[in-house]
């Protein structure tokens, strides 16, 4: 990776529906180059995929919690990941170390629907308990690189 590829992955982190005119112009590169440039940072797999980021309000979901997650016996992040793909309400998951198994961020309508939602997560299979600590403000959010 060079600071070519950089400029086009910082370029696209900034809009994943920038032009390849735009990408070329961020790196330096014309449109056709541009575009064989990204192609192959998505075919080595540097870049996995573009998305939409949607503004939770826009959802009318506000209540937004962390919720340590303790399991029982040893699942694997692939046991895990498989229990909580299905719970939409879980926007990240992430192994952790220390005493818990892992960190989950939720997002919900409301204290009630989290409160359903944490039971669907304490309700899966490897999961013996759950810690929550619900957030009151936002005070920095960044995309990840």
């Amino acid at each position: 990776m060079d600071t070519i590829d950089e400029a086009i992955i910082q370029c696209v982190l900034r809009n994943a529906r920038a032009t390849y005119a735009e990408i070329g112009k961020a790196a330096g590169l014309s449109p056709s180059a541009a575009k064989r440039r990204l192609d192959r940072l998505v075919a080595t797999g540097a870049i996995r995929g573009f998305t939409a980021i949607v503004d939770p309000q826009a959802l009318a979901w506000h209540t937004e919690a962390f919720v340590e997650v303790y399991c029982a016996g040893n699942p694997t992040p692939a046991d895990l990941r498989k229990a909580l793909e299905d719970i939409p309400e879980v926007i990240d998951a992430c192994t952790v170390s220390g005493a818990a198994d892992a960190m989950i961020c939720m997002l919900a309508k409301d204290i009630s629907h989290l409160e359903l939602a944490i039971q669907r997560v304490r309700s899966t299979k490897p999961v013996e308990r759950t810690e929550s600590a619900i957030v009151l403000s936002r005070l920095l959010s960044r995309p990840r690189l």
